[in-house]
């Protein structure tokens, strides 16, 4: 778009100089219709467009990204507190300390820090949190981001995310009945553990068949 501008505002100008040469009246004539036509084609461009936001942000990062996975949370009966732990954040200009809430979620960018960027997002919130009232304070080598709780009300877990993974780790051996969750039990320990741990439970399993063919031990377990 901005080539066709530039092309058209060449024509214009060499028109122009036409038109400073010429001397006979119909070629004037043809000459100024022809200047008025490219004056207004070049009105009617659009306009160029501003780079892009989130390129120029992106341009304007340099260096590489790192993506923050280590944290600390605590909360009180008004906010979740989430601590990052950055190596002299608190020399950094401000404004290269971003966080942006919603109502589930928040971004944390940090620019520039001895050469690195370095991100965290969270999203899924477990509950909704007052995107005015939350905030950032950065400290000796760490940033806390302070979300507002909109309901005072304990959270369980950072995420929905984190409570559905309880919620089925729990039902996997919540059971009403004891021996079958012993089995998910010895099942979990025998798929985690290393050779030693499932030559024990072998052993265990095996010894408990033959007590139980016995008539040693009269409940299968």
């Amino acid at each position: 778009m901005a080539a066709a501008r530039e092309e058209l505002q060449k024509d214009l100008e060499e028109v122009k100089e036409l038109l400073m040469k010429a001397t006979r009246k119909r070629l004037r004539d043809v000459l100024m219709a022809e200047k008025h036509k490219l004056e207004l084609e070049i009105k009617n461009q659009p306009p160029p467009k501003p780079k892009d936001a989130a390129e120029e942000e992106k341009s304007s990062l340099g260096g590489y990204t790192v993506k923050i996975n280590n944290y600390g949370w605590d909360q009180s009966d008004k906010f979740i507190k989430i601590y990052i732990s950055l190596n002299g954040v608190q020399k950094l200009p401000a404004e290269n300390v971003q966080v942006n809430f919603t109502e589930r979620s928040f971004d944390l960018l940090v620019k520039n820090l001895n050469g690195k960027n370095y991100t965290m997002t969270f999203n899924n919130l477990l509950k909704p949190i007052s995107v005015e009232g939350s905030s950032k304070k950065i400290k000796t080598d760490m940033v806390l981001v302070m979300c507002r709780k909109k309901r005072e009300e304990k959270w369980e877990c950072l995420t929905q995310v984190e409570k559905e993974s309880k919620e089925k780790e729990k039902a996997a051996y919540d059971t009403s009945d004891p021996s079958e969750g012993l089995m998910n039990l010895l099942k979990k320990m025998y798929a985690e553990g290393d050779d030693e741990m499932k030559r024990t439970i072998n052993k265990a399993w095996v010894e408990s068949r033959e007590k139980q063919s016995k008539g040693d031990i009269p409940m299968d377990i």
